[in-house]
């Protein structure tokens, strides 16, 4: 199952424990897609996981002070997908914010910086991925024309 949340949870298992078992990073549907597109279109100069910038992008592109975050729909509550369990509910929705007012945090700080900052739903890539390809690009691209003035 390419899926990074479990359909179920195992008898005699807690949910804390199965999503403390769930990996934050190299997510196959997500972050693994956009590096190979990144790849196939032969675009340099980024690295994933750079844990010296704020929030830790998941790309990041040092030299043109472009950072991208792929925001999984349960982690970061998708207003479109995201999804509260029935169980604990309340400990979830204050989970749940604290993690988009984190993201909100940083990316204020990140632009304070410099840095130009995009933000990608789990969802949305996968429904339409060359339309978020062709945003980095453009955001490369503008990145490039600042450099000559």
């Amino acid at each position: 199952m390419k899926n990074s949340l479990p359909l179920f949870t195992k008898p005699g298992v807690s949910r804390s424990s199965n999503m403390r078992a769930i990996k934050s990073k190299g997510n196959h549907s997500t972050e693994w897609r956009l590096r190979s597109m990144l790849v196939r279109q032969k675009i340099k100069g980024w690295k994933m996981h750079n844990q010296e910038i704020i929030g830790s992008p998941d790309f990041v592109f040092p030299t043109k002070r472009i950072a991208i975050f792929l925001d999984g729909c349960f982690w970061h509550g998708c207003p479109i997908c995201g999804d509260i369990p029935k169980t604990n509910c309340e400990y979830w929705k204050a989970k749940l914010a604290r993690n988009i007012s984190r993201d909100k945090i940083n990316t204020r700080q990140l632009r304070k910086q410099g840095f130009t900052v995009i933000r990608i739903w789990e969802c949305a890539l996968k429904k339409n991925p060359t339309r978020y390809l062709q945003r980095i690009r453009d955001t490369l691209e503008r990145s490039r024309e600042l450099e000559t003035y």
